[in-house]
């Protein structure tokens, strides 16, 4: 492939799905043709992140490290996390500390808090006092906080301005900033009076003080308000960010919403990963002593719930013996429960990721769920059963299916609610692992029950 003859965007994209395939290639072409690659990053700063994500720690440090650090501080707010925090340990101090400067606090600080100690603590020395300590104030909150995903750059006017004032004021913030939909008003004190959309600021009269045309007592978040309260708000007022304010009111930042957005889809992949015993916060950057250090103890976990269910199977080998066929139907009964338990479970756990479930609702969650279970359960056992009876001709055999697959499909089913309700309510995640103490119910009802109602029917 002729790179040098294609269009910039048409080169961005190939030289982006050459680093995926072919790293080695991709680094050395970037290394031999340094002009194309730094017309990349400037064009393209979201596909030189990709293409830095795909090749290896060392190279991509070489490639960031020739570019104008304003240039690489925006490619590297495009990375991952904890991609470009690998990035930066290769870098030395200072030109790490240059890109770091170059970037707002809260981009800084996301990459910062993925940095091994000694390095963390090396670059935040070498960076400028005022933009360390705006770094360092951000990571005295959790990362899935308000104030861990705030941005501090807001664009505040004091509330005596009129109108005409508070647009010439805008003026000399757009140079600095970036995101003027919402403008906040604040006190003497810097305390959160107002909010005044860009909008209605220009359509408002010149004469006219902020304080008639602004939106008195805004919705706003405290530092310490979790993720699933930020993206509760957002939703239900529509709002393209959420101030946040301190104890005394005073405006600390704002959440956006595209991180909130972000906020939100973190949280999806951190239930899914607690649903299957992996690290929560566990990504491939993630160090590999750690993601063991994570998964190990589930896995040893699962494999003695797994003995459990064999010792329980292990009593009925005189039923087995006697109607080998029934060996031939446990997968399919356990597989039954197996899906229609992961079914409520998601559900359960999808709505608890907006808001708890009030203890008043949790019977008749659970109760809708059990419903939902006994009835698929008894259409799938008409079908199971009339299969197996089928197939085998014993009427017996596809009776014994059917309940079996009745009774499993409806325990899942309470199992699939009833563990994150109960992890819940024990202030514990909703997700974390249920899915191995699920798999461990519907085992033991399709393998062990289905063999007991086989030994009094059969």
């Amino acid at each position: 492939m002729k790179l040098r003859l294609l269009r910039p965007r048409e080169f961005a994209i190939a030289i982006r799905e050459l680093a995926r395939l072919h790293p080695r290639e991709a680094e050395e072409y970037l290394d031999a043709h340094h002009e194309e690659w730094e017309a990349l990053a400037e064009a393209d700063p979201q596909d030189a992140a990709d293409i830095l994500e795909s090749i290896d720690e060392e190279a991509a440090a070489d490639l960031i490290g020739g570019l104008d650090a304003d240039q690489a501080a925006e490619v590297m707010e495009e990375m991952q996390d904890e991609a470009a925090a690998d990035v930066l340990e290769e870098l030395d101090v200072a030109s790490a500390a240059a890109m770091l400067a170059e970037m707002d606090a809260d981009e800084a600080a996301d990459i910062v808090v993925h940095l091994e100690s000694d390095a963390r603590e090396a670059l935040m020395q070498a960076l400028p006092e005022a933009h360390f300590e705006d770094i360092t104030n951000l990571l005295a909150y959790p990362a899935d906080s308000a104030g861990g995903l705030m941005s501090t750059n807001v664009a505040t006017l004091p509330i005596g301005l009129t109108v005409g004032e508070a647009i010439e004021a805008l003026r000399r913030l757009h140079e600095t900033l970036e995101d003027l939909s919402y403008v906040y008003v604040v006190d003497s004190e810097g305390r959160l009076t107002g909010v005044i959309s860009f909008r209605e600021l220009v359509f408002a009269r010149p004469g006219q003080g902020l304080d008639e045309v602004m939106v008195g007592d805004p919705v706003a978040v405290r530092p310490e308000a979790g993720r699933e309260e930020i993206a509760d708000l957002t939703q239900r007022y529509g709002y393209f960010s959420l101030p946040v304010v301190d104890h005394r009111g005073r405006l600390l930042g704002l959440v956006s919403l595209g991180e909130a957005i972000e906020a939100v889809q973190a949280e999806a992949s951190e239930d899914i990963a607690s649903m299957v015993g992996a690290g929560a916060d566990e990504t491939l950057y993630t160090p590999i002593r750690r993601s063991i250090r994570t998964r190990l103890p589930w896995i040893a976990l699962n494999l003695a719930t797994a003995f459990l269910v064999a010792g329980a199977v292990s009593r009925f080998e005189p039923v087995i013996n006697r109607v080998t066929v029934l060996a031939a139907f446990m997968p399919v009964i356990a597989g039954m429960g197996g899906n229609s338990g992961a079914q409520s479970q998601a559900v359960i756990i999808r709505a608890m990721g907006v808001q708890s479930i009030p203890a008043h609702m949790a019977r008749r969650v659970v109760l809708r769920e059990v419903t939902i279970g006994f009835v698929n359960g008894f259409a799938i056992g008409l079908l199971s059963g009339a299969i197996a009876a089928a197939s085998t001709g014993q009427i017996r055999i596809g009776v014994v299916i059917g309940i079996a697959a009745l009774t499993n499909m409806t325990v899942a089913n309470l199992a699939g609610t009833g563990i994150p309700i109960v992890l819940d309510h024990l202030g514990l995640d909703p997700a974390l692992a249920s899915n191995i103490f699920l798999t461990t119910v519907t085992d033991m009802v399709g393998f062990a029950g289905f063999l007991a109602i086989a030994s009094l029917m059969l």
